[in-house]
């Protein structure tokens, strides 16, 4: 068995899945979906996610998270029309940030299209500038992850 699939199989399951309705204008002239929709699927995902995780009381106008990164791998090629959802998960918290881990699959064949990692910081507003994670963010990320994900090494935040 391949390292890919391996960790695949081993990662905790993606509680969270978001059916995406593709757009005629998401085609580029090689009729594929262009890449640069996936990062708005990816976006799409994470707005339904943290819509979810928060109960519906998630504030867009009082925004305490931003992204910091993101990294995205392409592994094959979209269609419209095409059957695929976004699914996401957070893979760990530290004190000022979380990894968002999200896959685009094809909700037939389970081919995984594309895979995203994210990571957002907390961020104060009024100040401009990043923040500790509210303990909100961190007990609904862990509560509907059904486990703790609160790293306690912060070196890296």
């Amino acid at each position: 068995m391949d390292e890919k699939k391996m960790e695949m199989e081993n990662a905790p399951a993606f509680r969270h899945s978001l059916p995406i309705q593709m757009r005629f204008n998401d085609v580029d002239v090689l009729g594929h979906i262009n890449n640069s929709m996936y990062f708005q699927y990816f976006d799409l995902g994470k707005s339904a996610y943290f819509t979810t995780i928060r109960k519906g009381a998630f504030d867009w106008n009082k925004v305490d998270v931003v992204i910091a990164n993101v990294n995205c791998n392409f592994y094959a090629p979209m269609f419209l029309g095409e059957p695929v959802s976004v699914v996401t998960r957070v893979k760990s918290i530290h004190e000022r940030s979380f990894r968002v881990h999200q896959r685009i699959v094809n909700v037939v064949t389970k081919e995984i299209k594309s895979e995203c990692e994210t990571v957002m910081v907390g961020f104060d507003p009024v100040a401009q500038t990043s923040a500790r994670l509210s303990e909100g963010w961190i007990k609904s990320i862990c509560e509907y992850e059904g486990r703790n994900l609160l790293e306690q090494n912060n070196d890296n935040d």
